[in-house]
């Protein structure tokens, strides 16, 4: 990231920083990379900054498209309890996948690119349904416009399943690749990885960092000071693991978003599919990347995915009731660590006013219809009745 910019550039950063709608940031880029010395120390800055150019101008089209009606949409409604993006390279099985895990049946063929827009199918897991979206193959080292659009449609999933196939005859440097290029563009599947997140705020005086992460090789004097370079003195800087002061400085620009992942290694019906099993499973472990051997062809290791996209997306169902009745059998669908106050706010917001105790069961209680208060946390399974004024 940026290094020794001249105050012209700084100034072009920070007002691309400030920009609030597609239009102003496309501007204010145009402006910025015009702006910055060509030399090795702006090699990648002037990479992001050309590659985000480019989401944006994609960004700008997709919404014409959907206004004007002209030609497909890249955009995919979300439906069921989570929408999940399968991401990977030409033929490694994305759509097969899509189609032997839910009623979906896209066009499915041995030469690549069979997939030239989205598709989605729904996956069941008990009484839920995941949403899986079906998309383009990704083109390894290329910054094409359907990268772009496809790297847009996993930033808004609430998941990733990347998809390799165990044919590819360089697989640790696909999946090294794969990862590479969703962080590149702000996309952080891995768990080693530490973030930074910048929220610019009138209530905060001066620069406070906070969360469960720590500054490595950085005081927050040494952030504050950064910050003030590009006209930030108030703010609050989140960090998530190890973060560094370039982390801190790349997320003036860049908004990362962590997003749980899963790395699906198919076609074990290959020949030598467990001798190329080995390092693939080495390379997830390294980037802290959860895996499972799959094929889509025969059904090996399908059972397994819906079960670990429920552990990994930390959700919970609960069941809401009323009095003197059975429980909905559709459930409420909340993140983990969601409270009876939640519950209440997904069913109506007036009901969080009126709201004055609960009766839970289940298994976040001591015993069958407990009354519990607003802040009780609520666990998978669990029934809520709420009662109000």
């Amino acid at each position: 990231m940026p290094a020794n910019l001249p105050p012209e550039a700084r100034a072009k950063l920070a007002k691309y920083s400030e920009a609030r709608t597609v239009e102003e940031k496309i501007r204010a880029l145009e402006e910025f990379i015009s702006a910055v010395p060509k030399h090795k120390g702006t090699e990648n800055l002037l990479l992001w900054a050309r590659r985000r150019l480019a989401d944006l101008r994609e960004e700008l089209e997709e919404k014409k498209r959907r206004r004007g009606g002209g030609g497909p949409s890249f955009f995919v409604e979300k439906s069921g309890a989570a929408q999940i993006a399968l991401i990977g390279p030409p033929n490694s099985g994305k759509s097969s996948l899509l189609a032997a895990l839910t009623n979906a049946r896209p066009e499915i063929a041995d030469y690549p690119f069979t997939t030239r827009a989205p598709r989605a199918g729904m996956l069941e897991y008990e009484d839920i349904q995941f949403q899986l979206v079906d998309t383009p193959p990704i083109l390894l080292g290329s910054d094409s416009g359907m990268n772009s659009r496809v790297m847009g449609i996993a930033r808004n999933a609430d998941a990733i399943l990347l998809v390799v196939g165990l044919d590819e005859p360089s697989l640790a440097e696909i999946i090294r690749s794969l990862v590479s290029m969703l962080e590149d563009r702000g996309i952080v599947v891995t768990r080693r990885r530490g973030i930074a997140r910048i929220t610019k705020s009138r209530e905060v005086t001066g620069i406070r960092v906070e969360g469960p992460g720590r500054l490595v090789g950085a005081t927050e004097h040494d952030v504050q000071r950064l910050l003030s370079q590009y006209r930030i003195y108030n703010a609050v800087v989140y960090v998530e693991g190890e973060v560094g002061l370039d982390d801190v400085e790349a997320a003036i620009f860049t908004t990362l978003v962590r997003k749980p992942a899963l790395l699906v290694l198919n076609k074990t019906d290959i020949l030598q599919s467990q001798e190329r099993l080995k390092p693939a499973l080495e390379v997830a472990a390294q980037l802290g990347l959860e895996a499972v051997p799959v094929s889509a062809r025969r059904g090996d290791g399908l059972d397994v995915i819906a079960k670990r996209l429920f552990d990994m997306l930390g959700i919970v169902r609960v069941y809401t009731k009323q009095p003197n009745k059975e429980p909905d059998p559709q459930p409420l669908v909340l993140r983990r660590g969601a409270t009876v106050l939640d519950v209440a706010r997904s069913i109506h917001k007036d009901l969080v006013r009126r709201f004055r105790y609960a009766k839970v069961w289940g298994r976040s209680v001591r015993y069958p219809g407990q009354r519990v208060g607003p802040d009780h946390v609520v666990e998978d399974g669990d029934v809520v009745e709420i009662h109000a004024r």
